[in-house]
């Protein structure tokens, strides 16, 4: 029984030993490298389109011209296949290694080979070498190069007609050429990409550093422009009543909303130079105020209202919560759909429908021909281009144009699926805006 248990006791200790061994890195590259016999294509050059392919090209014709001297040897047809092998291996270097070393072994075992058979199985098998050396990490092919000596030593020592000791050292000479070579070349390609990627990211690190620039300066000029203007507005939207004795209650509520409506750009302007000044598309600012949405629309319109248009609206289907996006984008085109009414259409009458479908949503904004004379509007005309942009990131459609009595048009279609009603938050962990 006491022998059972020590017995099992060494396997497991054996068991053990074995597997912290499997786990060493050097075991895990030969692993990697040596056992998987999977296919490993030789890339092609970054060079010209016509030289590209010019290493391929000659591994091929080394193989045609080494054929051709072994036609008359003592094995022509095994020879010729070995020789074959070189092409393999520019897709399979490991299995094609292995299969060198079988064909090495074979080759002097069955045919005791003449001198110059001889010469032509080590120059294939060291070749084979090279090309496995060219796609494995150094530790391999240092592995490989070593088998392979101690295979042409071995099969030295065992008697068989390999060749004088001359002739084996010569062959080992070729294996250790084989792997310099082999290893100075993988390691320039490997110097090479890891330069062309770091290349590329510093390219495109300097972009993003241009884009970050050009952002920061529009945020600026933005600041010194039109906050300075809408700060001016609003000053003396709240300070004209207190210019005027008794002003009239119509006045002070113009005024009143002048001001409301200068505070709430000078909000949405500074929400935006926020979002310039961020320093990635993830960094979060500080002091910024929710998104607006459909919720508020109902505010926009009595802004509108206030100024004098008439606008009156319609809501079909069953209103419910739409992705933030589509909320936003929809906003925006009919704010935008409104402010160009006051510009160019004063007094028109105009008409916003809202249809919630199953899978979008669908809004449209007409107005009538204009009962006042319009004032000059300078501006390149960036609104529709801007409505268009919304609606294209969404995947929806838009349409714009004159109407037959002589307004304007502006329908979208979002699509937007359903998306879940937002759930309070406890008083405690809500986030405050500025």
């Amino acid at each position: 029984m006491n022998s059972e248990v020590l017995a099992m006791s060494d396997n497991e200790h054996v068991s053990d030993t074995l597997a912290a061994m499997a786990d060493r890195p050097g075991l895990r590259i030969l692993r990697a490298d040596l056992i998987p016999l999977r296919g490993c294509p030789m890339p092609p050059l970054a060079w010209p389109r016509w030289l590209r392919w010019l290493p391929h090209s000659l591994v091929c014709f080394a193989a045609v011209l080494i054929t051709a001297a072994a036609a008359g040897t003592t094995a022509p047809i095994l020879a010729t296949g070995h020789a074959a092998m070189l092409v393999v291996a520019l897709r399979w270097p490991a299995a094609v290694w292995w299969l060198s070393m079988a064909f090495v072994t074979g080759i002097t075992l069955a045919y005791p080979p003449t001198h110059d058979t001889r010469i032509y199985v080590w120059m294939v098998h060291a070749g084979v070498l090279f090309l496995f050396a060219l796609r494995v990490r150094l530790f391999s092919a240092i592995t490989a190069a070593v088998l392979s000596t101690v295979l042409a030593v071995a099969l030295k020592l065992s008697g068989c007609t390999v060749g004088s000791w001359t002739m084996i050292t010569g062959a080992i000479s070729l294996f250790a050429l084989a792997l310099l070579i082999g290893a100075v070349v993988r390691g320039r390609r490997e110097d090479h990409a890891r330069l062309t990627e770091q290349m590329a990211a510093t390219a495109r690190e300097r972009a993003l550093r241009t884009v970050l620039e050009e952002r920061t300066r529009i945020a600026r000029e933005l600041h010194d422009v039109v906050a300075h203007h809408l700060s001016l507005i609003s000053i003396q939207a709240d300070a004209a009543p207190y210019r005027v004795q008794a002003p009239p209650a119509a006045l002070v509520t113009e005024l009143a909303s002048i001001r409301a409506n200068a505070l709430e750009g000078l909000a949405e302007l500074r929400q935006m130079l926020g979002l310039l000044r961020s320093n990635g598309p993830g960094d979060s600012t500080t002091g910024t105020s929710p998104q607006p949405s459909l919720a508020q629309l109902d505010g926009l319109l009595g802004n509108v209202r206030a100024a004098g248009l008439r606008a009156t609206t319609r809501i079909e289907g069953t209103a419910r919560h739409l992705p933030p996006g589509v909320e936003l984008s929809a906003y925006r085109i009919i704010q935008e759909a409104l402010s160009n009414v006051l510009r160019h259409a004063p007094g028109a009458a105009t008409s916003i429908e809202l249809t919630y479908a199953h899978d979008a949503l669908c809004l449209r904004v007409v107005n009538g021909p204009a009962t006042l004379p319009a004032a000059p509007s300078p501006g390149a005309g960036h609104g529709v281009i801007g409505m268009r942009e919304r609606v294209a990131m969404l995947g929806g459609e838009l349409a714009v144009g004159p109407t037959p009595d002589g307004g304007y048009e502006v329908s979208a279609a979002l699509p937007a699926c359903p998306a879940p009603a937002p759930t309070p938050e406890p008083a405690a962990d809500k986030e405050t805006y500025a």
